[in-house]
């Protein structure tokens, strides 16, 4: 049975996107970049009694990443639902990071992202359906987090263009925005952001969201001149 593939699935919003895909059945793949984080992700599943698979694999690292989705498909068939989530989230300032640092920092925040979707989308336009879904933030850019405000400008273009291409086939790419810290307990809790993705999954095609924000605020806005379902999507997180 195809099911989810989480890409980052660290023990914030990782986690709790593949619970949320477990809670409906879904089968689920966890990619991270150690296994220390897959062990203790996989044993927050669990308890829905799904099948779930964890793979190492370093998002900058084209030929591992590439094998662990080739295992992921291998073992549910081609998924439901990609979810790219890895992130470097790091503080600096404009020229306090050495160029080769900025270039590491793309490659997580967007190059990942960019091989996933290479690997597995063009399979899913034919089938003529699924989702690929990019954990966004930093709506406006800040001075104090310029690898992270460009690579995540880089995700918002990246959408656009994965969109451009596979959406008219009938995937639904899309991001969610998150504007501060996750943590558990407070306005940015991984649970309620990890409903979004679930939301943005399951929208009928005539609805369907480039991307949400998650602002921790009631009555989030929505972004690219979309409106929202009757449940009221958005969605947004640092990482």
């Amino acid at each position: 049975m195809p099911g989810a593939v989480v890409i980052g699935a660290g023990p914030g919003i990782g986690r709790s996107v593949a619970r949320r895909f477990a809670r409906q059945g879904l089968p689920i793949a966890l990619i991270a970049r150690t296994a220390r984080t897959l062990a203790e992700v996989t044993e927050a599943v669990p308890p829905f009694g799904v099948p779930v698979i964890a793979l190492t694999a370093n998002s900058t690292d084209e030929t591992a990443l590439r094998a662990a989705l080739d295992t992921a498909t291998a073992e549910f068939g081609l998924p439901d639902v990609v979810v790219y989530n890895a992130a470097i989230i790091q503080p600096d300032t404009p020229g306090q990071l050495s160029a080769h640092a900025q270039l590491d920092a793309w490659a997580v925040n967007v190059v990942g992202a960019i091989t996933a979707a290479s690997h597995l989308a063009p399979e899913m336009a034919r089938r003529g359906s699924g989702s690929f879904i990019i954990t966004g933030g930093m709506p406006e850019p800040k001075p104090q987090y310029v690898s992270l405000s460009l690579g995540k400008a880089g995700v918002r273009t990246l959408v656009t263009l994965l969109d451009q291409e596979y959406g008219p086939s009938g995937v639904h790419v899309a991001s969610v925005t998150v504007d501060g810290p996750v943590a558990a307990g407070t306005a940015f809790d991984p649970d309620d952001i990890a409903e979004h993705y679930w939301r943005l999954h399951t929208q009928p095609r005539r609805q369907w969201q480039r991307e949400v924000l998650h602002s921790g605020l009631p009555g989030e806005a929505v972004t690219d001149g979309t409106t929202p379902d009757a449940e009221g999507d958005s969605g947004v997180e640092w990482g």
